[in-house]
């Protein structure tokens, strides 16, 4: 077999059903064997940091393993910004990269690919010899999982057409869930969980699976304790009772009293940002157990009263086990008075049904998306300072159809993710939301992509027409704003051009025309809402 057979084939024999990716001279031949010989499906992106952004939105949605495939030289390059991202994020996915010839050192695509992926934070492996393919990609993935981070491979170009004897060696995943039965931690967990009369259970994206949403569940009932998840775990408790729903800086007005009051905090799966405690403000007044299966996690952002070691859900149980062998009572925090607020409460309180000819505002924009979009739906955001409203109101049936893009505070990674979720989740439409700067930024060369692969994206353009945050930045010194302003083209006529389906938006007329055609839609649709810049929501 063909070294670039070979590679082919040891991603097949690794489960790897779709390949994201741009061909060069350095890896046209191994797509080429994917596609033809592994029966593999390969979307090909307009530009390479977009063929890694769909890898890492892939991963995101699906829990797997994304795989993106590039050249070399500036190729490599321009993943950079996309593989920061994906370290920051944690999300682990595989990116192949070819290298150019070793004797050719004069060659003007050279560069140094090992130092600029190390800076990036990625994990880098080199491809030792065509013996060793199967074991040299195995042990990618393998760091990939385990290390929760982009690893790069790096295959040199003059390995292309050699033989080689191939044997499949795939990489094997473990159970690494775990507990700790008994420790001083988990004892004096025990005892603060045991005094607190106003508990709060809190889930973050490490208990979003099936399993440690039950037990996390059970144990918040146990404890009568109301249930909140943080931003990345969004919607995971979504019609249980006594649901906050997020927790910190984007919380609805009314739990806020319930989560300034608490006493403790029991987190499972959570890092305890900044923003999930909103400043500051949520902290204070509690005590802190924090449950992570990752030992990094523990003093990350604040250092809680005890940390305890180990997989959400089992360490759930077993502080029911504990509690209900020392026969602890319940902290009787769910009562009636909480219950009527809830039940009460709505983020669309006093919201008034738009009419036709008025100026579209994202408040109520938000408000008819979420009503008419599907509701088995993904949703993507991109960064922009319209993120307010989307991320408190635009829900979802399962966290994993929640993706951020903001872990580099980067604008521009919206619409590759939008596509690496639309191909890991396909039965479920993405609904893309977006500002102007990024989607000329990172969007518009990849619209296409979604048109030429015929995927479910529904693109929402929040234009300002402005970089917002650079406009709020001039309107709070008193200063003009028109460095910040920008004369975009018709986006919609744009997304007609590159074979979607544009609308322009200014009015909630406009914006009913373009919901009706989401329901009959036949390709990736471009709705661009037009906002006043100086009547944009403020940042959450």
């Amino acid at each position: 077999m063909k070294v670039h057979a070979a590679i082919a084939q040891a991603l097949c024999d690794n489960g790897v059903e779709v390949l994201f990716g741009l061909i060069g001279d350095a890896n046209l031949y191994m797509v080429d064997s994917y596609v033809r010989d592994c029966g593999g499906r390969f979307i090909s992106s307009a530009n390479e940091a977009g063929a890694t952004l769909m890898a890492l939105g892939y991963s995101s949605v699906s829990g797997g393993l994304g795989v993106a495939s590039v050249t070399h030289g500036a190729a490599v390059t321009n993943t950079l910004t996309a593989l920061v991202h994906g370290v920051k994020a944690r999300v682990p996915m595989l990116l192949l990269i070819g290298d150019t010839a070793v004797a050719d050192r004069e060659n003007f695509q050279n560069i140094s690919q090992r130092e600029h992926i190390v800076a990036t934070g990625a994990g880098f492996e080199q491809l030792r010899t065509p013996a060793t393919i199967a074991q040299d990609v195995a042990t990618c993935i393998r760091r990939a999982f385990a290390e929760r981070r982009p690893i790069v491979l790096n295959i040199p170009v003059e390995f292309q057409w050699l033989d080689t004897h191939y044997e499949a060696a795939p990489w094997k995943g473990v159970d690494s869930r775990f507990t700790v039965p008994e420790s001083e931690d988990l004892d004096n967990a025990i005892g603060i969980i045991a005094a607190a009369r106003r508990p709060l259970v809190l889930a973050g994206r490490g208990a979003i699976s099936a399993e440690a949403r039950a037990a996390v569940l059970r144990f918040a009932e146990r404890i009568e304790a109301p249930v909140a998840t943080t931003l990345q775990a969004k919607d995971l408790f979504r019609g249980e009772a006594f649901d906050l729903g997020i927790c910190g800086t984007l919380s609805q007005p009314a739990v806020i009293d319930t989560l300034a009051e608490a006493d403790c905090i029991i987190a499972f799966g959570a890092s305890l940002t900044p923003y999930t405690l909103s400043h500051g403000a949520f902290a204070k007044g509690k005590r802190f157990v924090q449950v992570d299966n990752d030992p990094a996690q523990f003093g990350r952002y604040m250092t809680p009263d005890v940390g305890v070691l180990g997989d959400a859900g089992r360490t759930a149980d077993l502080f029911v086990q504990w509690l209900d062998m020392a026969e602890i009572e319940g902290a009787k925090a769910r009562d009636e008075w909480l219950a009527a607020v809830l039940e009460a409460a709505s983020p669309w309180d006093g919201m008034a049904e738009p009419l036709p000819d008025e100026p579209v505002d994202m408040p109520r924009a938000i408000w008819l998306l979420e009503r008419a979009f599907p509701q088995d739906r993904t949703v993507v955001t991109d960064g922009g300072r319209f993120l307010t409203e989307p991320w408190k109101n635009l829900r979802v049936p399962d966290p994993r159809q929640f993706c951020i893009t903001l872990a580099f505070g980067s604008i521009g990674l919206g619409m590759g993710h939008a596509i690496g979720a639309a191909l890991a989740k396909p039965d479920a439409p993405v609904l893309h939301v977006t500002g102007d700067g990024g989607f000329v930024l990172g969007g518009l060369a990849e619209f296409n992509t979604a048109v030429r692969h015929k995927l479910d994206v529904v693109t929402i353009i929040c234009n300002d027409a402005a970089y917002g945050a650079e406009h709020i930045q001039f309107r709070n010194k008193n200063m003009d704003p028109e460095l910040s302003m920008f004369d975009w083209p018709d986006f919609a006529k744009v997304a007609d051009a590159l074979g979607g389906q544009g609308f322009a938006v200014r009015t909630f007329g406009d914006l009913q025309k373009a919901i009706a055609a989401i329901e009959t839609r036949d390709r990736p649709i471009l709705i661009d809402m037009h906002f006043d810049p100086d009547a944009m929501p403020p940042l959450p």
